[in-house]
């Protein structure tokens, strides 16, 4: 019994004799923490764009009729001067032999007016017809010529309404679908068009940035000009999340700002030679930002106040709270420095958010 008494007693001295024991730098806590250093990011951010053809062209009849031929198949590949629609073309050929027909019979009065002109100048100089005579001679011969201009005027017009009752594609490019069939009644008024032959060797991508993102670029180059110059190259993000082949570059900044959204167009031209892009698609802009020579934070050693940015620098072995001005665009985990710290400062680098000011650090690994 005694014996066993004695075992506990030794137990409880060392217990308490533990309890007493502190770990060196006792009421200092580890993080981890890192030292700011200059570095490079490519960050990129996007803008939900609208992709074009380079040249985009409704068709429409510039003569009335029924549509008397459909020359291309829905979606086809179509080039310049070929004929897609043929309207009734008789009526027009109609017009066109009564204007050769008129053209002919006017010919025919300029011919006469001048021999009856030619020979009231003859009787004149033998005192045979009166000054008057000739004067009346000569008017006719003028207005003979002036019908045959207005005949002659009349076939061009004829001429050229029997020519556009081939309705043929002033561009090179793809057409678009077609709501009219063989016996549609079509005018120069119709609200739908025939159909819409796109360029599409090239395709034009829209997008907005702020005005805000336009004045920072601006300002980063000195000129609009420059600015444009510097542009990096973008990718488009497709509608089914895939990343298109080929890059892009911008080649246009609207010179206005959407008073309604306050807002800034841009267009980017993208080669198409797959055809994959089409007229009236949409994409996502994917404009990358290269950043060189900046510092670069975790976002876990922040933390926000009323939309301000803080971290906790490492000052004399306690946490010091730093207010710091980071890149509008960032990847979702680190943030760029832009003002507020320096290479070489010592921050916490986790868990900033549960620190308070003048917590005590002990510098972990980093």
């Amino acid at each position: 019994m005694k014996r066993m008494l004695a075992c506990a007693g030794i137990g409880c001295l060392l217990l308490a004799t533990s309890c007493k024991e502190k770990p060196a730098g006792a009421g200092e806590s580890t993080y981890k923490t890192m030292t700011v250093a200059v570095e490079s990011r490519t960050l990129t951010r996007d803008y939900t764009a609208v992709i074009n053809g380079r040249q985009s062209v409704e068709i429409r009849p510039q003569v009335s009729g029924t549509i008397t031929n459909v020359c291309i198949e829905e979606g086809a590949k179509v080039s310049k001067g070929q004929t897609l629609f043929v309207i009734d073309q008789v009526p027009y050929q109609a017009a066109l032999q009564t204007a050769l027909a008129n053209v002919k019979s006017t010919e025919a009065s300029v011919a006469t007016a001048k021999m009856t002109e030619n020979s009231k100048e003859n009787l004149f100089e033998e005192h045979v017809v009166s000054a008057f005579d000739l004067q009346t001679a000569r008017n006719s011969l003028l207005e003979a010529e002036a019908a045959l201009e207005q005949a002659q005027a009349a076939e061009t017009s004829a001429r050229n309404d029997l020519s556009y009752t081939e309705v043929k594609s002033p561009v090179d490019g793809v057409a678009s679908m077609i709501p009219y069939r063989v016996g549609a009644l079509v005018d120069a008024s119709i609200t739908t068009p025939l159909t819409t032959v796109s360029d599409d060797e090239e395709m034009y991508v829209y997008f907005s940035m702020t005005e805000n993102q336009i004045l920072t670029l601006v300002r980063e180059s000195g000129t609009l000009e420059e600015a444009m110059k510097q542009m990096p190259e973008v990718s488009l993000r497709l509608s089914d999340g895939l990343m298109y082949t080929h890059k892009g570059k911008i080649d246009a900044i609207s010179g206005t700002i959407d008073t309604g959204t306050g807002a800034v167009s841009l267009r980017a031209t993208f080669p198409n030679p797959e055809r994959m892009l089409r007229n009236g698609g949409s994409g996502t802009i994917v404009f990358p930002y290269r950043m060189d020579s900046v510092l670069v934070v975790p976002q876990e050693a922040t933390y926000e106040i009323q939309d301000k940015v803080f971290v906790y620098r490492v000052v004399d072995g306690k946490a010091t709270s730093a207010s710091v001005t980071v890149f509008p665009v960032n990847d979702g985990k680190e943030y760029i420095v832009t003002q507020g710290l320096k290479a070489g400062d010592v921050i916490v680098a986790e868990g900033a958010g549960l620190l308070q000011e003048g917590t005590p650090i002990a510098i972990g690994k980093q």
